[in-house]
C-alpha cells in the first residue's frame, strides 16, 4: 500500500510540528490568564512567608489548583504540596517551585506590590518560581482534559528551600515516587528576559557547614612551652586544612572550605582553654561532596595532634550539588527553541551557591535552569538575596512557555530515552 514504506520524520522535525501546534495555544492561554497570574505572583510578593511557614502561600496555590478541578496534596507539615495532572499511563515528568522568602526587609521603594512583613522578602524570585509552575500546570490540565496529554506532570511546590531541607519532605512524602525526570527554573538577574541559562553538569554546589571546636589547658603567654599553644594550633587548622582538603579531591570538584568566624580567647597575656573556627564547605562533585566529612575529620586530628590539642568537628550536611543530567538539559534546550527561539538560550556558568533541587537529582535525571528576569538594557543590577531585588514581570509568561513546552517535550521523548541526539553548542556541555 502507497506510504507503508515512508521513512519516520526525525525527531527534530516532529517536534517543530509539535512546537508550531504549542504556539497559537500557548498564547491563547497567556492572552486569558497572564495579568491574572502576575497578580497572584504580585500577592505572594506581598505576602512573603518563611520556610515551614508557607501556609498562606499553600492555600492559595491549592485553591487555585483545587478550581482548576485537580487535587493538591498537602505535604505532612502542613505547606508544600504537590499536584498530578494528566493520565497515569505513560512517563511522569516533576516540574518543580520553591514558595519560602527569606529573612531580609524589602528595600523596594513605589512599587505597589512591596513586602508587607517587616523582615521577611522574597528576594530570590520564589514567587516567580511559584506562579510560573502553577501556570504551567494550569496549561496543561487544559491539555490533559482535551486528551492531549502523553503522559502525566506532577507539580511540586516545595517548602524551607532556603532553609534547606524542604526536598527532602517531598521526597519523603512520595513527591518523586514514579517521577521519571525533573525540571525547574531559577531567576537569574544576570540575564535579560527572554533568555534561558543552561549548562550540563554541575550548575551549583553543595554546600555544608562545619564548627570546630579546640581545647587545651590554657596558661601564660610567657610560657608557651608548658602548656599547649592553642590560639597558633587554631591558626595552623584554619590555614593548613583548606589547602590540604583541596589535595585529596579531584581539582574539577572545586572542593572549597572558606571560614567565615574564628574566635579564641579575650586578653593578650593569657593563652585561651578553647577556640572555635566555623565556616563553609563548597563542592560541584557528588563523591568528593560524600567523602569530605571523613576526609576533613582526619586531618583536622592530624593538625591537633600535632600542637598537643584537642579537636572535635561537628560537621552539618547541607544539600548536594545540583548535577545536571545531559539528556534533560537537551530537553530543555529543544523546548526553549519552541518557544523563545534558539537566540534565547545561552550558556550559563556554574555557581558554588548551594540549592536544594540537588536533592531530587541523587535520585532521578533532570535539570535546572535559569531565567532571564532583568529588563532588556536596564542598567540596573539587581542580585538574588538582596533587599531591592526584583524582576521585570514579562519572565512570568516566558517561564510559562519553558516549563510548559519542556514538559511536554519530555512526554513526547518518553521520559528517559537511552541515547540523547548531540548536543547543540559546546559551551553547554
Amino acid at each position: 500500500m502507497p506510504g507503508l514504506d515512508r521513512p519516520a520524520a526525525p525527531a527534530s522535525a516532529r517536534r517543530d510540528e509539535r512546537g508550531a501546534a504549542l504556539q497559537p495555544q500557548l498564547d491563547a492561554f497567556l492572552r486569558r490568564h497572564e495579568d491574572e497570574l502576575i497578580a497572584f505572583r504580585r500577592d505572594l510578593h506581598r505576602h512573603p512567608e518563611l520556610g515551614y511557614a508557607e501556609h498562606r502561600t499553600t492555600r492559595l496555590v491549592v485553591e487555585r489548583l483545587t478550581a482548576a478541578g485537580l487535587r493538591p496534596r498537602v505535604l505532612p507539615r502542613g505547606t508544600g504540596l504537590f499536584c498530578d495532572v494528566g493520565p497515569e499511563e505513560g512517563p511522569t515528568i516533576a516540574l518543580r517551585a520553591d514558595i519560602d522568602a527569606l529573612p531580609l526587609q524589602d528595600e523596594k521603594e513605589n512599587v505597589p506590590y512591596r513586602s508587607t512583613v517587616p523582615g521577611v522578602a522574597h528576594a530570590c524570585g520564589h514567587d516567580v518560581h511559584t506562579v510560573m509552575v502553577l501556570g504551567a500546570g494550569l496549561f496543561l490540565a487544559q491539555q490533559a482534559a482535551a486528551g492531549l496529554l502523553p503522559g502525566r506532570v506532577r507539580l511540586l511546590f516545595q517548602p524551607a528551600e532556603e532553609t534547606p531541607g524542604g526536598a527532602l519532605d517531598v521526597i519523603a512524602a512520595g513527591g518523586i515516587a514514579g517521577v521519571d525526570r525533573a525540571f525547574a527554573l531559577h531567576c537569574d538577574p544576570r540575564n535579560e528576559v527572554g533568555r534561558l541559562g543552561l549548562r550540563s553538569g554541575p550548575i551549583t554546589a553543595a554546600c555544608d557547614k562545619v564548627y570546630v571546636k579546640v581545647t587545651g589547658p590554657g596558661g601564660h603567654t610567657a610560657r608557651p612551652h608548658l602548656t599547649a599553644d592553642l590560639v597558633y594550633a587554631l591558626a595552623k587548622i584554619v590555614t593548613e586544612l583548606p589547602s590540604a582538603l583541596s589535595r585529596r579531591v579531584d581539582p574539577r570538584s572545586s572542593l572549597s572550605l572558606v571560614w567565615g568566624r574564628v574566635s579564641a580567647g579575650s586578653v593578650a597575656n593569657a593563652i585561651p582553654d578553647d577556640g572555635i573556627a566555623e565556616g563553609t564547605v563548597r563542592c560541584l562533585d557528588d563523591e568528593a561532596w560524600h567523602r569530605a566529612p571523613d576526609m576533613m575529620k582526619s586531618l583536622l586530628q592530624s593538625v591537633a595532634a600535632a600542637y598537643d590539642v584537642e579537636a572535635t568537628l561537628e560537621y552539618v550536611r547541607g544539600v548536594p550539588p545540583t548535577v545536571n543530567d545531559p539528556a534533560s538539559v537537551q530537553m530543555f534546550r529543544d523546548a526553549a527553541t519552541q518557544v523563545i527561539g534558539e537566540e534565547g538560550v545561552v550558556p550559563t556558568p556554574q555557581s558554588l551557591g548551594g540549592e536544594d533541587f540537588g536533592w531530587y537529582l541523587e535520585s532521578i535525571p533532570g535539570a535546572l535552569a535559569r531565567l532571564g528576569v532583568r529588563t532588556p538594557g536596564s542598567p540596573a543590577e539587581y542580585d538574588l538575596h538582596r533587599g531591592d531585588f526584583d524582576v521585570d514581570e514579562r519572565c512570568v509568561g516566558v517561564g510559562i512557555r519553558v516549563l510548559t513546552a519542556t514538559a511536554l517535550t519530555a512526554l513526547w521523548d518518553g521520559g528517559r530515552p537511552a541515547e540523547p541526539e548531540p548536543m547543540e553548542g559546546a559551551a553547554l556541555a
